[in-house]
């Protein structure tokens, strides 16, 4: 059961120390309280819960502790330690569900951190992040009579930047026979729960773990007898999974069954390879323990392969917004009709321009955009042109085009470096997105803190100008 928030909100002066002392109006963590749409948040959140039973952790907890995690890469332990140690951010987690003092003991434990995460909805983040961006809009608007008097018609206004990133996953780096090793070591695991009692058939594990270290400690192995190693683990994985078939695996848990499955699935594909010569299959598994992961191939410097999930977001204004999450590679190029269209519902018309990298050049794509008087970047189709002047703008066009979309690049560099789209450590696919989707968020957040402390220091300069003005000239009419 989920109770809505006490409609009573006091000041962040009355929230109460008991050690003394003030806070700081100027912290960061009271402004961001002030610009989280937690409205929106708690109609979303709340729907996770039935009308009876024990009443569930306030979304301003939930959400708030999720993003003090994000912010400073906290494990769940630590996160609820540093909680209970600072005030402002229990200020930022707790403030306004009826807790208006500070509280020493812990808010709820740990691992409830999971239970959160599993609550967090890509739809309810693109709903969040809307309403961050909104008040950025409206006061564009009002500036410059808004985004429909700028572009081509009344249809078109602003600027669109898409790119596509992979998010990579806390997994070991995969090989064939390492990934055989393990899933042989967790089968013989299997079997002394299912035999406990009885007698254990024969799995030669001593001589398994000694084929598999002669092939892996070995710094230079030959092609040969790194397939002699493989096959010898194919027989021991297979031969462990015909005792287990004829076996019954009550003893087991939900959890070993599911590796189980996925071993299944792992010896079937590896053997596939092995008897194909071959280095590639659909739907590959490169981790056990969490097969929804895929190798992504990006063709970066130093990295040629990561192992995560893939995302593909729109850039407005510097609002990042995702379109697509997904563990399986997909070609981002197929994404660009749907960006374009989330763009017209979130500020209302088409972009007047739209800069994309040379994959989202598709015919489709470049047709797409004529039609509705969008301007994909890049070189023009068909042969270049003779007019001189005509090419130099053209070359102008492309150089902008591509310094402008460094911010997409940007963005991702804040994810990665500065928080935790670099690597992520939860292991569920549904969490996994959901931490995807706070860092994003937190990041527009946090553009949008730096927006208003912007505006708030031009007008404070402006008032010291004119008192300053006032001063030196008292007889002129504007002092």
């Amino acid at each position: 059961m989920y109770k809505k928030k006490n409609p009573e909100v006091l000041e962040f002066k009355d929230f109460y120390q008991p050690f003394g002392g003030k806070m700081n109006a100027d912290n960061r963590w009271i402004k961001m309280a002030d610009i989280v749409p937690w409205d929106v948040l708690e109609e979303k959140y709340a729907r996770h819960f039935k009308a009876l039973g024990r009443g569930a952790k306030k979304v301003r907890m939930a959400i708030g502790a999720l993003l003090i995690q994000q912010r400073f890469g906290y494990s769940d332990e630590e996160t609820v330690e540093q909680i209970i140690e600072n005030p402002y951010l229990q200020y930022f987690m707790q403030y306004f569900i009826g807790l208006p003092e500070y509280q020493g003991k812990k808010p709820f434990d740990a691992s409830m951190m999971v239970y959160f995460r599993k609550r967090v909805t890509p739809e309810m983040l693109e709903e969040a992040n809307r309403a961050v961006f909104a008040e950025n809009v409206s006061k564009k608007d009002d500036d410059d009579d808004g985004p429909k008097n700028k572009g081509l018609s009344s249809q078109h206004g602003g600027k669109l930047i898409v790119d596509a990133t992979c998010v990579p996953s806390d997994i070991k780096y995969p090989t064939d026979l390492n990934l055989l090793n393990e899933g042989r070591e967790k089968l013989e695991k299997m079997i002394d729960v299912c035999y406990d009692g009885e007698k254990k058939p024969r799995t030669y594990r001593k001589k398994a773990r000694r084929d598999y270290l002669r092939a892996a400690k070995n710094r230079r192995l030959s092609v040969n007898n790194l397939k002699k190693a493989i096959r010898k683990q194919l027989n021991y994985v297979k031969r462990d999974l015909n005792y287990l078939e004829n076996k019954e695996l009550d003893r087991l848990g939900d959890r070993e069954r599911k590796e189980m499955e996925t071993i299944k699935k792992l010896y079937a594909q590896q053997k596939q390879m092995y008897d194909n010569m071959t280095h590639s299959v659909s739907n590959r598994i490169v981790s056990i323990s969490q097969p929804h992961i895929r190798p992504i191939v990006r063709g970066k410097a130093g990295a040629d392969v990561e192992f995560g999930a893939k995302v593909t977001i729109s850039l407005i204004d510097g609002f990042a917004f995702i379109d697509r999450i997904d563990f399986e590679n997909f070609n981002e190029g197929t994404v660009l009709k749907r960006q374009a269209e989330a763009y017209r519902e979130r500020i209302g018309v088409y972009p007047e321009e739209l800069l994309a990298d040379g994959i989202y050049r598709t015919r489709e794509n470049l047709n797409y955009c004529k039609e509705r008087g969008i301007r994909l970047s890049g070189p023009q189709l068909g042969r270049p042109t003779t007019d001189e002047v005509e090419r130099v703008k053209q070359k102008k066009q492309e150089k902008k085009d591509t310094s402008e979309r460094n911010a997409v690049e940007g963005e991702y560099g804040t994810g990665k470096r500065k928080l935790n789209l670099g690597l992520i450590m939860t292991k569920l696919p549904e969490t996994s997105i959901a931490v995807i989707g706070l860092n994003f968020f937190l990041m527009n957040l946090e553009k949008k803190l730096r927006l208003l402390l912007l505006v708030s220091s031009a007008a404070e300069m402006r008032q010291i100008i004119l008192r300053w003005f006032g001063v030196l000239f008292p007889a002129l009419p504007c002092a």
